[in-house]
Order: C-alpha cells, then structure tokens, then sequence
C-alpha cells in the first residue's frame, strides 16, 4: 500500500467539493426511504438510466408504507425496464417486513439492513452513511475499482479473497467526518473521472498516489473476470390477440427468469407450441406470422425469442378459469410488470 490514507480521502472529498454531482433527485430529500430506493435501483444500472425510474417511482409510492401495502403488479410495472426484477420483489418485501417488524421505517441498523431482502453489507453501509450520516464504509463497483487501481491490487475483485482485502482497506480509508458526502464522493468519483474505459488519468487529484496510472496498467486493473462464452438458449413466444384486439399474457413462475411478471406464452420448441396451442385455443400455429428473432442478454445467459403472432377467434374455457393467463386491452400494458423486450414486441400492433 503506497498512497497515504488520510492524504487520500482529503484529496477525494476536495475533488467532489468542486466536481460532485449535488442535485441527483433522491438527495432532495435525502430521507431514508429515498436513498434506499435509489441504491438499490442503482444495482448494475447508470445513474441518467435510474432518474426517470426513480421519479415515477417515488411518484406512485411516496414512502416505504405505500411500497408496503401496493400491488406487487404495480411495483412489478413501475420497475418494468430497469432489468433485474428480484430487486423489485426484495423491495416490496423489505417494505413488507419493514412494516410488521421495524414500525413502519427501515432500521438504522447494520445488521438489521443486511438481514432485509436485496441488502448486501455494501448497501446497508450506503443507507446508514447517505440517511444518517452515519461513519459506515461502502464496496460498490466503482469503489472496488478505484481501489484497485490507486493501491495496485491484483486479481478479479469478485474473489472472496481480493473482496476481503478491499473491504479492509476500505475501512481504513473511511473518515469520522462528512461520512455521507463520502459515500457519495467514492461512487462519483468511480462513475465520472476514474471509469472503466478511458479514465481521465490527467484530471485525476489522486494521479500521483496511483499504482495503476504509474505502471500504466490503467486498462488492465481491477483484474477482468476471466472470460467465459455466454450460452445461448432459444425460446418460442406466442403473440396472440383476440377479436376485441386484447393480448394474452402468461403470469411467469414465482422463481427464475422475470419471476412474477406478465409475459407471453412460451415454449422451448415449436412443436410444444403447437401442441399448446391446439390445446388451448381455437386456432393452429399453421396459421401464424413469424417474426424476426429477438436477442436479449442475461449476466448468465442469452435469450434468442422467436414471436410467432396469430389471432384468436375463439378460446377453450380453461383460459378464462386460469388466474396465470389474462386477456389484456392494449391499453391496460403500461400498468403491468412486463419484461422489457416483451414490451417491445407489444409495442407494434397486430398487421
């Protein structure tokens, strides 16, 4: 370790002074239930992506007991876009617990946040510190790369080894004062000046003190995750529309891909489909329009959809007795949790 720790946490809370961002709207006002909506919108998701999310978010649901006692399809509609829908349904169930065992608030607590659905040790620290002000430190991506760059740590910081020694020095880093524009001068910093691709090494206040930028390793630390082919799964999706123009969705399964949210019916193979359909409906997929396939990328996987449209004339009574399976007016799909690229392919009405 080279860089000096109080020289380093000076130097960055200096920097964010003069080149922070002061008027991202969950800092007006900064309550407690704002700041943890933003953080955990902000999981894997830009910042100028996350403003408009936040701001019909908060909107709807104002506070945490309005979280609590809202639709889990209205919170699933309000996220639809942001991606990564499990952060949705921690967030209406921490609101949930935060109602029957927290009186109604978040706990200004550690442990108690880390024990809530969807909070890790990193959030829970960006809660105490941003809400309460509280000395409490943070590892988030752009915290992690900082410090692997400034202090010349080696290997992939998702290790639990390389995790451990950042979470360390990140507790050593931490000043007992203006905790919560600490927090805040960290992620700036790591969003706006020391970036991924291209860091803007001579504007950097931190220039002198950096490993990376002395060895000229900016491009190679924090050490990449070794590369891995994503596998490619194919799916065939069922645009149907009825006589009175509605679109049959399909509820998806409590757990896995889009859990919990409206969809269209699927089927890993065309001949399922088919069997499905004559099953079903009163129609045959002979009869269907396929449409050019539609890639969407998971962190683990990619998706390759095939829509197949067709209209409905008539339907078997099972539909209707199925809560999983809804007729929808076209009109009534912006109030229901969609994934987005389903919402794409709905966007375009039936030729």
């Amino acid at each position: 370790m080279t860089a000096p720790t109080t020289e380093f946490a000076a130097r960055l809370l200096a920097w964010y002074d003069r080149h922070g961002r002061f008027d991202l709207p969950w800092q007006h006002p900064r309550t407690p239930y704002r700041v943890w909506l933003s953080e955990i919108m902000l999981q894997q998701t830009q910042v100028a992506v996350v403003i408009p999310y936040f701001q019909r978010f908060v909107t709807a649901l104002p506070d945490l007991p309005a979280l609590a006692h809202a639709p889990q399809d209205q919170v699933l509609a309000l996220w639809s876009g942001l991606g990564y829908y499990a952060r949705a349904r921690n967030l209406h169930a921490t609101a949930q617990h935060c109602m029957t065992h927290h009186g109604g608030a978040l706990p200004r607590d550690l442990a108690a946040l880390q024990a809530l659905p969807g909070i890790g040790r990193s959030t829970a620290g960006a809660i105490l510190s941003q809400a309460w002000n509280e000395p409490v430190p943070i590892l988030d991506g752009n915290v992690k790369r900082v410090l692997c760059r400034v202090f010349g740590i080696e290997g992939w910081p998702g290790t639990p080894a390389v995790e451990k020694q950042l979470w360390a020095l990140a507790e050593r880093l931490l000043p007992q004062t203006r905790p919560a524009d600490w927090t805040q001068a960290q992620m700036d910093f790591g969003a706006t000046l020391c970036t991924r691709a291209r860091p803007a090494c001579p504007r950097c206040p931190l220039q002198d003190m950096c490993v990376a930028y002395r060895s000229n390793r900016t491009a190679t630390l924090p050490t990449p995750r070794p590369g891995k082919a994503l596998p490619v799964r194919d799916t065939w999706m069922l645009i149907i529309e009825d006589s009175a123009g509605r679109i049959l969705l399909w509820r998806r399964p409590p757990t896995g891909v889009w859990a919990g949210l409206w969809s269209l019916p699927e089927h890993a193979e065309p001949a399922q489909a088919q069997t499905w359909a004559k099953r079903q409906l009163a129609t045959d997929l002979a009869t269907a329009r396929a449409l050019p396939p539609l890639e969407h990328q998971f962190s683990h996987f990619r998706l390759r959809i095939h829509p197949q449209r067709l209209a409905c004339n008539g339907m078997a009574s099972a539909i209707g007795d199925n809560p999983d399976l809804r007729w929808t007016p076209r009109d009534e799909l912006p109030a229901l949790g969609l994934p987005a690229p389903i919402r794409k392919l709905l966007q375009e009405p039936m030729p």
